[in-house]
């Protein structure tokens, strides 16, 4: 029986376990690969494959039986997913059942999960914009929280390492406070942007406005052609142009013949050694068979997401951590940020009636921040800043919906373009709060057996008092841009709806005060590195899927280095 054993342990037993196959996950999954290490991919959702899963890829408007909405007895399934209004018929195949699977609001929260192989990979808006010292260095100038314990410098390099890979198309602007990337070809700005382009930037110090920079294709790269502008990314790319871990980074790594992936693998907990003082491997719970199995590896990366990963070291009790792995600045689970949005400001424009725009460009504009950036653009209101996403367009024949008008005339008036509109949404940076949190109730179990989180965070003064400027600007900006009708909006929703949750596995320079290092190394346990959005330290206003990606692949070459220096 024992040899049985040996050999269950040895066939269970890989160089590097990754918990998660996300925007973090996929590129860990992939980098650990491709660096000769033996990995296994443990993703809790089911498996998707690269275009054969992708059953909407390309279906019409009229081929939806509900008119691309949810029916009544699915809002109930996706109840937290639906009030976000992201899920629809066209992708609610990728998003989690909230019914099946749900957890606790002290505070509303919106938690968007997709639990599938890929993750969220397969659902971002791509926008990838590097951060700056501006915000590195803006905990310890502000004396907010903790010091990130890197900077710009440190991540420099592997900024243009993914990208180069991922390939991002962009505009560079020369701004200190967003740098400027390797891109690709950007994408053409239609006649009303450039208008509010030009008006904004020559009434208007400090304030810029780009074609965003985002992970589509413009040209083909590494492979992979480029976009057709179909706008239909969150049905999943059957032509690889956007990037995604199921499209890009997970068949990278399987090519290398090094990769195991295994979907519906829910971890419960990573095993910890006290002998040794390092972890030597995860609990999984089998998602089908509600079987536990022990998997073992020297090298472990938690990228679950923020939520995913605390709530997985918080699970990992032993008599060295009672409070939860690596968790001995009692920091776990706490630290929730998000980026606050939705709102803004929206307008008409009189002109341009005889020009339009080619295709459904997945992309909009960006303007980023211009608060707070120097002594000239300081404000005592706040701290931090934002920046605006948005778009121009005409308005279609939907726009005859809600109209008393009736007849031929009303009706052939309606198969020509209509006004020409734009819209602004700010997205702000949340600052890190110690009783932001979320933490386990062990008296209540999941039907796998696993505790259910409980999340008990919100917006505080600093966001609040940020929304009134957020909306201020845009209208500003909109009325100096010649633009009518100018209204404001301002649905605030709850931390989560951002999709961009970051904290609660903080990096830090004290483990007193931090669950990580500067290598996103764990402080107390050093073979079990966390890169995904649970390492955030702060949340700036700029989306962080491209620095997760970042602090993975300088995480990734750490781990070869030590481990070529026999220190793992």
């Amino acid at each position: 029986m024992s040899n049985l054993n040996i050999k269950a342990v040895a066939e269970n037993t890989y160089d590097a376990i990754v918990v998660g196959s996300g925007i973090s996950g996929g590129f860990a999954a992939k980098e650990l690969c491709q660096k000769g290490l033996k990995t296994l991919v443990l993703e809790r959702g089911r498996l998707v494959t690269h275009v054969e899963d992708y059953p909407t890829m390309n279906k019409d408007p009229w081929d939806f039986e509900n008119n691309n909405r949810l029916t009544y007895s699915e809002r109930e399934d996706y109840y937290i997913q639906a009030r976000s209004g992201f899920v629809s018929e066209e992708n609610k195949h990728f998003y989690h059942n909230d019914k099946a699977d749900p957890y606790e609001e002290k505070q509303r929260f919106d938690w968007i999960r997709a639990d599938v192989v890929g993750g969220r990979s397969l659902l971002w808006g791509r926008q990838c914009y590097r951060w700056s010292d501006l915000d590195f260095e803006a905990n310890a100038k502000e004396g907010i929280a903790v010091d990130w314990p890197i900077r710009y410098k440190d991540l420099e390099p592997w900024y243009g390492y993914v990208e180069n890979y991922i390939g991002v198309s962009g505009e560079k602007m020369g701004l200190a406070h967003v740098p400027d990337g390797n891109f690709l070809p950007p994408m053409e700005l239609n006649c009303l942007e450039k208008h509010i382009k030009k008006e904004i930037e020559s009434k208007f110090d400090y304030r810029n406005m780009t074609i965003g920079r985002v992970a589509n294709l413009t040209v083909p790269h590494n492979g992979r052609g480029a976009c057709q502008s179909r706008n239909r990314c969150s049905r999943g790319c059957p032509y690889g142009a956007y990037y995604s871990s199921n499209g890009v980074a997970l068949p990278d790594a399987a090519k290398t013949g090094n990769m195991t992936l295994r979907p519906n693998s829910m971890v419960h907990s990573v095993i910890y050694d006290a002998q040794s003082g390092k972890a030597t491997g995860v609990r999984i719970i089998d998602r089908e068979s509600k079987e536990m199995i022990e998997y073992y590896a020297r090298i472990i990366f938690l990228n679950a997401s923020a939520p995913g990963t605390a709530a997985i070291m918080l699970n990992s009790t032993s008599d060295r951590f009672p409070n939860g792995l690596g968790n001995d600045s009692g920091e776990l689970g706490h630290n929730i940020m998000d980026h606050h949005y939705r709102l803004g400001a929206s307008g008409t424009f009189d002109g341009f009636e005889d020009q339009y725009y080619k295709g459904r460009r997945p992309n909009g504009i960006y303007i980023p921040r211009f608060r707070n950036i120097n002594e000239q653009t300081k404000t005592s209101e706040f701290l931090r800043g934002y920046g605006y996403q948005g778009s121009a367009s005409r308005g279609g024949w939907g726009r005859g919906a809600n109209e008393k008008d009736f007849g031929g005339e009303f009706k052939d008036g309606l198969m020509q373009a209509g006004p020409w509109g734009f819209g602004m949404t700010g997205f702000g940076e949340v600052l890190p709060y110690h009783d932001n949190l979320m933490y386990l109730d062990q008296n209540q179990k999941d039907q796998w057996g696993l505790p259910k989180l409980v999340f008990d965070a919100g917006y505080k003064e600093n966001e609040m008092k940020m929304r009134e400027f957020i909306k201020s600007d845009a209208a500003e900006m909109l009325e100096a841009a010649g633009l009518k009708n100018v209204h404001t909006y301002d649905n605030s929703g709850a931390l989560g709806v951002g999709v961009h949750e970051m904290g609660m596995a903080r990096m830090g320079r004290d483990p007193k005060t931090s669950v990580l290092n500067g290598f996103n190394q764990v402080h107390s346990v050093p073979n079990v590195f966390v890169t995904d959005g649970a390492c955030m330290t702060s949340s700036g206003t700029q989306n962080p899927s491209i620095t997760y990606m970042a602090m993975t692949a300088r995480a990734v070459d750490y781990v070869t280095k030590e481990i070529n220096r026999n220190n793992l």
